[in-house]
């Protein structure tokens, strides 16, 4: 087993975050994982100890999306938004805010997917209401978070190619 590929992990202006990683398959089976309930239960869980019992998306110009997490001593974290931007299987603009409001208010995500000799490149930009809010998104671990979803993201793509 080859070592898990780092994200990398920048802040572009003030307001922004970007997290980049590359995917050993193609972009229309990372597309996939993103956007289909069943393969996202099994990969998009933070830190280990969560699961995602609710997982609802509505993938259309318009339509919506929920989803919430649960630990283990019961604590859950819900949020949800609705998809501006669909180009199957290069790019999803949608918005997002948790429930709990840590974020700020609402954010913007824009991920685009590059595929070069059956690798894609999965990059994510979340935009933030104010700098304060990006930075407190930071030091909360959302980052660390995503990290281990996206090894379990090329765990679950590894096997099904």
């Amino acid at each position: 087993m080859t070592p898990a590929a780092a994200v990398k992990i920048t802040t572009p202006t003030d307001r922004e975050v970007v997290m980049t990683r590359v995917f050993d398959a193609p972009r229309g089976m990372v597309f996939d994982a993103l956007t289909k309930p069943e393969l996202l239960r099994k990969w998009l869980l933070g830190p280990p100890g969560w699961t995602m019992p609710v997982c609802e998306v509505d993938l259309r110009v318009g339509g919506k999306y929920r989803y919430v997490w649960q630990n283990a001593e019961g604590r859950s974290m819900g949020m949800g938004g609705t998809f501006q931007e669909i180009t199957r299987p290069s790019r999803i603009v949608a918005t997002e805010a948790y429930e709990e409001y840590w974020t700020g208010g609402e954010t913007l995500v824009t991920t685009e997917l590059v595929e070069t000799r059956s690798k894609t490149t999965l990059s994510t930009t979340v935009r933030y209401a104010s700098r304060d809010a990006r930075d407190a998104a930071i030091k909360m671990g959302a980052t660390k978070g995503l990290e281990a979803s996206y090894n379990r993201l090329d765990e679950l793509l590894t096997t099904q190619t």
